[in-house]
């Protein structure tokens, strides 16, 4: 086994399930350059358009990189095991949901901590992995859940900027770190998310 630094990234600014806006494009180009520095193995990408887009721009910066679109990192609602239970500005956001939602969703994303959420496996020239994910922002907060050991539903309301970076470090020997959250040094002030919380575009 090998260290694991895993990268986040939440897809650029788009329109409503369509494509990125010119500051979503501007917001990936912009994560480009700044992954550009690192020693990225494989990039993995939600299939919905947002998240495609995003991803194809980051390319421009990152070429040769392997690239993988998979539904484990797709749009979903993560686990939340009473929504009876949650404070209820966040079972007014969930109402309507489904048992079914919340059976696909607890299953993705547990396939997701399982395949991604891990340590390296042992081999190569470098000393640990660098794998981006372009994704959403409700599985980033997922992740940074379960990194944290936090309770399943706590999920809500870790919030993302577009193209903003969170880096997880997993390691053999220990817990899993995160190292960044919802970093946009990379992005100017003009391109940065202000608003709290993100009401679409997930």
């Amino acid at each position: 086994m090998a260290d694991r630094f895993l990268h986040l990234a939440r897809h650029g600014e788009a329109l409503a399930d369509g494509p990125l806006t010119d500051r979503g494009r501007q917001q990936a180009a912009m994560l480009g350059q700044r992954l550009a520095s690192l020693p990225i193995s494989a990039i993995h990408h939600s299939p919905l358009l947002r998240a495609v887009e995003t991803t194809r721009v980051i390319c421009e910066h990152l070429p040769g990189v392997p690239v993988e679109s998979s539904e484990l990192v797709g749009d979903y609602i993560p686990p939340v095991p009473d929504p009876q239970a949650l404070p209820d500005v966040y079972a007014r956001f969930l109402d309507g949901l489904s048992t079914e939602d919340y059976a696909t969703g607890a299953e993705l994303a547990n396939a997701a901590i399982q395949r991604y959420g891990v340590p390296a496996t042992a081999g190569g020239a470098d000393p640990a992995s660098h794998e981006l994910i372009v994704t959403h922002n409700f599985l980033i907060g997922w992740f940074i859940r379960h990194a944290l050991d936090a309770p399943e539903w706590r999920w809500l309301g870790l919030n993302q900027g577009n193209c903003a970076l969170t880096t997880i470090l997993y390691r053999p020997d220990r817990p899993p770190a995160l190292v960044l959250f919802n970093d946009m040094g990379h992005l100017p002030a003009a391109l940065r998310w202000t608003g709290f919380p993100p009401d679409q575009h997930v």
